[in-house]
């Protein structure tokens, strides 16, 4: 505990004496009229490492000066009613690299291929889902709390025991009882890890890395819900043929005639190969002019998957045959996206 204060004592003394240290050369500078370093220029020829750090620090320092300054002057100018041109900001969804399984919209091909795969009938509405959730052998306390809330998220979600039962028994045993799927969640260290998503009868079988998890009950401010209403079901940027397979393997696991009357949304955001789940209300309240103004209230809980693969059939660890197997040198490129 003393290191843990003495280090913490280090560094706020560490950060006063180089604030100390920027004003004293900014205050030499202005007193000798040297005018600021502009951005992006070179000091390379500077051989002292402290002196050019200083510089590369006042450097940055002034291109926020110019940076903050412009949109200053943006704000002013929309403000007079003026036409105020935006640049598209550089991101890395959009330096995206080419890819030729990106579905264009309304593609026949696709859309036909869909129409007679594993999921169509839910779709349709002749098949109403039924979720079977397990754990893996004697999972935590923290595994039951957060099973507690996926239950009053997706509607028709039984849990049942995992005890000695391997995962492909469990498989048969689902299917012969009329489930429609399998979540198992598995830990390490108490930590929840990952979750094995089973689409019966045939498949296909994904697994998904678990990170980030938040519970409701963790929350500040977050919402309680109706859990008898089904919730409404958002799918953002699932674009690649891959996208649009497990996009609608997710969307399965809920019925698709949302009651709009519980006012409750289910968000899975896709974005550099992850997916953010959301459970959200919404929230009417009247304005200050008397019109009525909507906003989201979370409910929970809230974490982040990473597909690690995608099998054909139900699972199946030694003889399976992959559609999709996520590996780290496949993604070396940052530029470089699946889903």
């Amino acid at each position: 505990m003393v290191k843990k204060a003495r280090k913490r004592d280090n560094k706020k003394l560490a950060v006063q004496q180089q604030v100390k240290i920027t004003k004293r050369v900014q205050k030499n500078r202005d007193v000798h009229n040297i005018p600021a370093p502009t951005p992006g220029q070179s000091f390379s020829h500077i051989k002292n490492k402290h002196k050019r750090s200083q510089m590369v620090a006042l450097m940055k320092k002034e291109q926020k000066k110019q940076k903050s300054k412009a949109r200053r002057s943006r704000k002013e100018a929309e403000a007079r009613g003026e036409e105020v041109e935006r640049k598209e900001p550089r991101t890395i969804e959009a330096m995206r690299e080419a890819d030729e399984t990106i579905v264009p919209p309304e593609d026949s091909e696709v859309e036909d291929d869909e129409a007679m795969d594993e999921f169509e009938k839910y779709f349709s509405g002749n098949v109403k889902p039924k979720i079977l959730l397990t754990t893996q052998k004697k999972p935590s306390g923290k595994c039951f709390d957060f099973l507690k809330e996926l239950v009053h998220v997706i509607p028709n979600t039984f849990y049942y025991p995992r005890k000695e039962f391997p995962f492909k028994k469990i498989c048969e045993y689902a299917s012969n009882k009329g489930f429609t799927d399998i979540m198992l969640f598995h830990e390490k260290s108490k930590v929840i890890q990952g979750v094995y998503i089973c689409h019966l009868p045939k498949g296909p079988t994904s697994y998904w890395r678990l990170t980030r998890l938040k519970l409701g009950q963790e929350m500040k401010g977050s919402a309680t819900c109706n859990a008898s209403h089904n919730p409404e079901l958002i799918l953002n940027n699932f674009i690649t043929r891959l996208g649009r397979r497990i996009g609608r393997q997710l969307a399965a696991l809920f019925p698709q005639s949302p009651d709009f009357k519980g006012r409750r949304s289910v968000t899975f955001h896709n974005q550099r190969d992850f997916v953010f789940f959301r459970h959200y209300r919404y929230n009417f309240k009247e304005g200050k002019d008397g019109d009525p103004k909507a906003k989201l209230q979370e409910i929970g809980p809230r974490f982040t998957l990473k597909l690690r693969y995608l099998q054909h059939g139900t699972f199946d660890s030694k003889a399976g045959e992959y559609e999709y197997i996520w590996r780290p040198d496949s993604q070396v490129s940052r530029k470089k996206f699946f889903v």
